[in-house]
Protein backbone atom coordinates (compact mmCIF):
# COMPACT_ATOMS: atom_id res chain seq x y z
CA UNK A 1 0.00 0.00 0.00
CA UNK A 2 2.85 2.33 0.86
CA UNK A 3 4.55 1.60 -2.48
CA UNK A 4 1.28 2.28 -4.29
CA UNK A 5 0.96 5.61 -2.47
CA UNK A 6 4.53 6.59 -3.36
CA UNK A 7 3.95 5.63 -7.00
CA UNK A 8 0.75 7.68 -7.15
CA UNK A 9 2.49 10.63 -5.48
CA UNK A 10 5.42 10.50 -7.90
CA UNK A 11 3.03 10.27 -10.87
CA UNK A 12 1.10 13.27 -9.59
CA UNK A 13 4.32 15.26 -9.18
CA UNK A 14 5.40 14.38 -12.69
CA UNK A 15 2.06 15.47 -14.13
CA UNK A 16 2.12 18.63 -12.06
CA UNK A 17 5.58 19.49 -13.33
CA UNK A 18 4.38 19.13 -16.93
CA UNK A 19 1.54 21.51 -16.18
CA UNK A 20 3.72 24.22 -14.62
CA UNK A 21 2.82 27.63 -16.08
CA UNK A 22 5.46 30.09 -17.15
CA UNK A 23 6.37 32.75 -14.60
CA UNK A 24 5.08 36.28 -15.17
CA UNK A 25 8.62 37.67 -15.17
CA UNK A 26 9.73 35.08 -17.75
CA UNK A 27 6.66 35.77 -19.84
CA UNK A 28 7.47 39.48 -19.85
CA UNK A 29 11.06 38.69 -20.88
CA UNK A 30 9.90 36.44 -23.76
CA UNK A 31 7.43 39.07 -24.92
CA UNK A 32 10.30 41.59 -25.22
CA UNK A 33 12.42 39.04 -27.09
CA UNK A 34 9.53 38.27 -29.41
CA UNK A 35 9.28 41.92 -30.45
CA UNK A 36 12.88 41.76 -31.72
CA UNK A 37 12.54 38.24 -33.14
CA UNK A 38 9.60 39.10 -35.39
CA UNK A 39 11.64 41.83 -37.11
CA UNK A 40 14.48 39.40 -37.87
CA UNK A 41 12.00 36.71 -38.91
CA UNK A 42 10.39 39.08 -41.41
CA UNK A 43 13.77 40.11 -42.84
CA UNK A 44 14.72 36.47 -43.46
CA UNK A 45 11.94 36.48 -46.05
CA UNK A 46 11.64 40.10 -47.11
CA UNK A 47 15.20 41.48 -47.19
CA UNK A 48 16.24 42.25 -50.77
CA UNK A 49 19.93 41.38 -50.51
CA UNK A 50 21.11 37.82 -49.71
CA UNK A 51 23.63 39.28 -47.23
CA UNK A 52 20.81 40.89 -45.24
CA UNK A 53 18.80 37.67 -45.29
CA UNK A 54 21.82 35.71 -44.01
CA UNK A 55 22.39 38.26 -41.26
CA UNK A 56 18.74 38.25 -40.22
CA UNK A 57 18.67 34.45 -40.14
CA UNK A 58 21.82 34.28 -38.00
CA UNK A 59 20.61 36.88 -35.51
CA UNK A 60 17.16 35.32 -35.33
CA UNK A 61 18.54 31.82 -34.66
CA UNK A 62 20.88 32.95 -31.86
CA UNK A 63 18.23 35.10 -30.15
CA UNK A 64 15.56 32.43 -30.56
CA UNK A 65 17.70 29.75 -28.88
CA UNK A 66 18.45 32.11 -25.97
CA UNK A 67 14.73 32.78 -25.57
CA UNK A 68 13.89 29.07 -25.61
CA UNK A 69 16.32 28.49 -22.74
CA UNK A 70 13.85 30.30 -20.49
CA UNK A 71 12.25 27.85 -18.04
CA UNK A 72 8.91 26.52 -19.36
CA UNK A 73 9.34 28.37 -22.66
CA UNK A 74 7.45 25.46 -24.24
CA UNK A 75 4.28 27.11 -22.92
CA UNK A 76 5.00 30.39 -24.69
CA UNK A 77 3.37 30.43 -28.18
CA UNK A 78 5.45 33.03 -30.10
CA UNK A 79 2.27 33.87 -32.00
CA UNK A 80 3.58 37.04 -33.64
CA UNK A 81 6.31 35.15 -35.56
CA UNK A 82 4.09 34.89 -38.62
CA UNK A 83 6.84 33.77 -41.03
CA UNK A 84 7.82 30.88 -38.74
CA UNK A 85 5.75 27.68 -38.91
CA UNK A 86 4.85 26.27 -35.47
CA UNK A 87 3.18 22.86 -35.22
CA UNK A 88 2.19 20.74 -32.19
CA UNK A 89 1.04 17.10 -32.26
CA UNK A 90 -2.20 16.21 -30.45
CA UNK A 91 -0.21 14.66 -27.60
CA UNK A 92 1.77 17.93 -27.13
CA UNK A 93 4.99 15.98 -26.59
CA UNK A 94 6.96 18.45 -28.73
CA UNK A 95 6.63 21.33 -31.14
CA UNK A 96 8.43 21.86 -34.41
CA UNK A 97 9.52 25.21 -35.86
CA UNK A 98 10.42 25.57 -39.55
CA UNK A 99 11.18 28.47 -41.87
CA UNK A 100 12.91 29.08 -45.18
CA UNK A 101 15.62 31.37 -46.51
CA UNK A 102 16.00 32.11 -50.21
CA UNK A 103 19.72 32.24 -51.01
CA UNK A 104 19.22 32.93 -54.73
CA UNK A 105 16.90 31.91 -57.58
CA UNK A 106 18.41 28.44 -57.66
CA UNK A 107 19.01 27.67 -53.98
CA UNK A 108 16.53 27.72 -51.09
CA UNK A 109 17.35 26.40 -47.64
CA UNK A 110 15.03 25.49 -44.78
CA UNK A 111 15.90 25.84 -41.12
CA UNK A 112 14.14 24.59 -38.04
CA UNK A 113 14.19 22.95 -34.63
CA UNK A 114 12.23 20.48 -32.52
CA UNK A 115 11.57 21.56 -28.93
CA UNK A 116 10.65 18.69 -26.62
CA UNK A 117 8.29 19.12 -23.68
CA UNK A 118 10.27 18.40 -20.50
CA UNK A 119 9.14 17.67 -16.96
CA UNK A 120 11.25 20.40 -15.33
CA UNK A 121 10.71 23.03 -18.04
CA UNK A 122 14.34 22.93 -19.19
CA UNK A 123 15.25 23.18 -22.86
CA UNK A 124 15.69 20.05 -24.95
CA UNK A 125 16.19 21.17 -28.53
CA UNK A 126 17.07 19.35 -31.75
CA UNK A 127 18.26 21.72 -34.50
CA UNK A 128 17.19 20.74 -38.02
CA UNK A 129 20.03 20.93 -40.58
CA UNK A 130 18.93 20.95 -44.22
CA UNK A 131 21.08 18.49 -46.19
CA UNK A 132 18.71 17.93 -49.11
CA UNK A 133 21.34 19.27 -51.53
CA UNK A 134 23.75 16.42 -50.74
CA UNK A 135 21.35 13.53 -50.07
CA UNK A 136 21.64 11.23 -53.11
CA UNK A 137 18.43 9.20 -52.79
CA UNK A 138 15.86 11.58 -51.34
CA UNK A 139 12.95 9.12 -51.22
CA UNK A 140 14.96 6.25 -49.71
CA UNK A 141 17.05 7.93 -47.02
CA UNK A 142 16.33 7.56 -43.30
CA UNK A 143 17.88 10.55 -41.54
CA UNK A 144 18.32 12.24 -38.20
CA UNK A 145 17.89 15.93 -37.42
CA UNK A 146 21.39 16.72 -38.74
CA UNK A 147 20.66 15.24 -42.18
CA UNK A 148 17.20 16.64 -42.69
CA UNK A 149 15.19 16.94 -45.91
CA UNK A 150 14.26 20.59 -45.45
CA UNK A 151 10.68 21.80 -45.71
CA UNK A 152 8.36 24.34 -44.14
CA UNK A 153 5.72 22.19 -42.49
CA UNK A 154 2.08 23.22 -42.62
CA UNK A 155 0.26 20.13 -41.30
CA UNK A 156 0.97 17.45 -38.67
CA UNK A 157 -0.95 14.15 -38.43
CA UNK A 158 -0.44 11.85 -35.44
CA UNK A 159 -0.93 8.10 -35.94
CA UNK A 160 0.05 4.99 -34.03
CA UNK A 161 1.18 1.44 -34.76
CA UNK A 162 1.70 -0.88 -31.83
CA UNK A 163 3.19 1.18 -29.02
CA UNK A 164 4.95 3.62 -31.36
CA UNK A 165 3.64 7.11 -32.15
CA UNK A 166 4.25 8.45 -35.64
CA UNK A 167 3.99 12.10 -36.65
CA UNK A 168 3.39 12.67 -40.36
CA UNK A 169 4.42 16.11 -41.57
CA UNK A 170 3.20 17.79 -44.76
CA UNK A 171 5.71 20.36 -45.98
CA UNK A 172 6.49 22.85 -48.71
CA UNK A 173 9.86 23.42 -50.38
CA UNK A 174 10.35 26.33 -52.77
CA UNK A 175 12.92 24.21 -54.54
CA UNK A 176 14.44 26.33 -57.33
CA UNK A 177 13.60 28.69 -60.17
CA UNK A 178 11.81 25.98 -62.18
CA UNK A 179 9.98 23.77 -59.68
CA UNK A 180 8.42 23.57 -56.22
CA UNK A 181 8.15 20.48 -54.04
CA UNK A 182 5.75 19.22 -51.43
CA UNK A 183 6.77 16.41 -49.12
CA UNK A 184 5.14 13.86 -46.84
CA UNK A 185 7.61 13.09 -44.06
CA UNK A 186 7.11 10.64 -41.18
CA UNK A 187 8.83 11.54 -37.91
CA UNK A 188 9.17 9.26 -34.91
CA UNK A 189 11.45 9.11 -31.87
CA UNK A 190 13.84 6.23 -31.27
CA UNK A 191 15.53 6.27 -27.86
CA UNK A 192 14.29 9.86 -27.49
CA UNK A 193 16.07 10.88 -30.71
CA UNK A 194 14.20 12.14 -33.81
CA UNK A 195 14.17 9.92 -36.92
CA UNK A 196 12.90 11.16 -40.28
CA UNK A 197 11.78 8.60 -42.83
CA UNK A 198 11.42 4.84 -42.87
CA UNK A 199 9.46 2.13 -44.74
CA UNK A 200 6.19 4.03 -44.55
CA UNK A 201 4.96 4.52 -48.14
CA UNK A 202 3.44 1.38 -49.62
CA UNK A 203 2.44 1.02 -53.30
CA UNK A 204 1.40 -2.67 -53.29
CA UNK A 205 -2.19 -1.87 -54.31
CA UNK A 206 -1.11 0.01 -57.45
CA UNK A 207 -1.61 -1.47 -60.91
CA UNK A 208 2.13 -0.93 -61.48
CA UNK A 209 3.73 -1.80 -58.15
CA UNK A 210 6.63 0.27 -56.82
CA UNK A 211 9.00 -0.42 -53.91
CA UNK A 212 8.30 0.95 -50.43
CA UNK A 213 9.79 4.43 -49.97
CA UNK A 214 10.91 6.43 -46.94
CA UNK A 215 9.21 9.69 -47.88
CA UNK A 216 6.96 10.97 -50.64
CA UNK A 217 7.97 13.99 -52.74
CA UNK A 218 5.63 15.78 -55.12
CA UNK A 219 7.67 17.99 -57.47
CA UNK A 220 5.91 20.13 -60.05
CA UNK A 221 6.13 23.19 -62.30
CA UNK A 222 6.80 26.44 -60.43
CA UNK A 223 3.51 28.06 -61.45
CA UNK A 224 1.34 24.93 -61.20
CA UNK A 225 0.32 25.06 -57.53
CA UNK A 226 -0.31 21.34 -56.95
CA UNK A 227 -2.46 20.60 -53.90
CA UNK A 228 -1.42 18.21 -51.11
CA UNK A 229 -3.42 18.14 -47.90
CA UNK A 230 -5.08 15.94 -45.29
CA UNK A 231 -8.82 15.39 -45.70
CA UNK A 232 -10.50 14.86 -42.33
CA UNK A 233 -13.71 13.53 -43.90
CA UNK A 234 -11.89 10.91 -45.98
CA UNK A 235 -9.34 10.34 -43.21
CA UNK A 236 -6.52 10.29 -45.74
CA UNK A 237 -3.82 12.39 -47.37
CA UNK A 238 -5.03 13.66 -50.75
CA UNK A 239 -2.94 15.18 -53.54
CA UNK A 240 -3.33 16.12 -57.19
CA UNK A 241 -2.19 13.72 -59.88
CA UNK A 242 0.43 15.27 -62.16
CA UNK A 243 0.99 14.96 -65.91
CA UNK A 244 3.78 16.41 -68.04
CA UNK A 245 2.57 19.22 -70.27
CA UNK A 246 5.31 18.31 -72.78
CA UNK A 247 5.07 14.51 -72.47
CA UNK A 248 8.40 14.43 -70.57
CA UNK A 249 7.49 13.07 -67.11
CA UNK A 250 11.12 12.79 -66.00
CA UNK A 251 11.42 16.57 -66.25
CA UNK A 252 9.68 17.50 -63.01
CA UNK A 253 9.39 21.17 -63.95
CA UNK A 254 6.93 20.17 -66.72
CA UNK A 255 4.46 18.44 -64.35
CA UNK A 256 1.06 20.05 -63.77
CA UNK A 257 -2.21 18.85 -62.16
CA UNK A 258 -4.61 17.06 -64.53
CA UNK A 259 -7.76 17.12 -62.39
CA UNK A 260 -7.45 13.65 -60.82
CA UNK A 261 -6.55 12.98 -57.18
CA UNK A 262 -4.41 10.33 -55.52
CA UNK A 263 -4.02 9.65 -51.84
CA UNK A 264 -2.49 7.76 -48.92
CA UNK A 265 -4.47 5.87 -46.27
CA UNK A 266 -2.89 4.87 -42.94
CA UNK A 267 -3.09 1.09 -42.41
CA UNK A 268 -0.95 -1.26 -40.32
CA UNK A 269 1.83 1.24 -39.74
CA UNK A 270 2.14 2.45 -43.33
CA UNK A 271 0.68 5.02 -45.69
CA UNK A 272 -0.90 2.86 -48.41
CA UNK A 273 -1.15 4.53 -51.81
CA UNK A 274 -4.60 4.98 -53.39
CA UNK A 275 -4.27 5.48 -57.15
CA UNK A 276 -7.60 7.24 -57.64
CA UNK A 277 -9.44 8.87 -54.76
CA UNK A 278 -12.58 10.01 -56.58
CA UNK A 279 -13.54 7.20 -58.98
CA UNK A 280 -17.22 7.89 -59.58
CA UNK A 281 -17.79 7.78 -63.36
CA UNK A 282 -20.97 8.87 -65.19
CA UNK A 283 -22.02 6.07 -67.62
CA UNK A 284 -21.81 6.97 -71.29
CA UNK A 285 -25.10 8.33 -72.60
CA UNK A 286 -26.30 9.35 -69.12
CA UNK A 287 -24.57 12.70 -68.95
CA UNK A 288 -26.79 15.54 -67.66
CA UNK A 289 -28.08 17.66 -70.56
CA UNK A 290 -30.16 20.86 -70.66
CA UNK A 291 -33.89 20.62 -71.36
CA UNK A 292 -34.91 23.95 -72.95
CA UNK A 293 -38.55 25.02 -72.86
CA UNK A 294 -38.29 26.67 -76.29
CA UNK A 295 -37.27 24.86 -79.48
CA UNK A 296 -34.81 26.04 -82.11
CA UNK A 297 -37.49 28.18 -83.79
CA UNK A 298 -38.39 29.93 -80.55
CA UNK A 299 -41.72 28.17 -80.03
CA UNK A 300 -42.69 27.29 -76.47
CA UNK A 301 -43.23 23.61 -75.68
CA UNK A 302 -46.39 23.72 -73.54
CA UNK A 303 -45.85 20.21 -72.14
CA UNK A 304 -42.38 21.12 -70.82
CA UNK A 305 -43.72 24.39 -69.50
CA UNK A 306 -46.42 22.54 -67.54
CA UNK A 307 -43.87 20.08 -66.18
CA UNK A 308 -41.76 22.96 -64.84
CA UNK A 309 -44.65 24.52 -62.89
CA UNK A 310 -44.48 23.28 -59.27
CA UNK A 311 -47.59 21.47 -58.06
CA UNK A 312 -49.36 22.53 -54.88
CA UNK A 313 -48.68 20.29 -51.93
CA UNK A 314 -50.49 20.04 -48.64
CA UNK A 315 -48.80 22.05 -45.92
CA UNK A 316 -46.99 20.14 -43.22
CA UNK A 317 -48.83 19.77 -39.95
CA UNK A 318 -47.85 18.77 -36.46
CA UNK A 319 -51.45 17.87 -35.45
CA UNK A 320 -51.49 14.48 -33.71
CA UNK A 321 -53.38 11.70 -35.48
CA UNK A 322 -55.93 11.29 -32.65
CA UNK A 323 -57.08 14.94 -32.83
CA UNK A 324 -59.80 15.78 -35.32
CA UNK A 325 -58.85 18.47 -37.79
CA UNK A 326 -61.33 21.34 -38.22
CA UNK A 327 -63.42 21.30 -41.40
CA UNK A 328 -62.63 24.02 -43.93
CA UNK A 329 -65.07 26.93 -43.97
CA UNK A 330 -66.89 27.37 -47.30
CA UNK A 331 -66.84 30.87 -48.71
CA UNK A 332 -70.14 32.35 -49.80
CA UNK A 333 -70.56 33.15 -53.46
Amino acid sequence: MKKLFLFAASTFCALASFAQPIKKSDEKYLLQKEDSLKLYAANIIQAINPENRFKADSLFTKMFVRALKTTNSFNYPFDSLETISKLYPPDSSFRIFTWQMVINDYVVRQHGAIQMKTADGSLKLFPLIDKSNIIVHLTDTVADNKSWFGAVYYKLIQTKSGNQNYYTLLGYDENNIRSNRKVIEVLHFDNAEPVFGGPFFNFDQDSAKAPVSSRFILEYKKTAGARLTYDDNLNMIVFEHLESESNEPKKKWTLIPDGDYEGFKWAKGQWVHVEKVFNQITPEGQEPVPSPIKDAQGNTDEDKLQNNIPTETAPATDTPANVKKPKPVKKKG
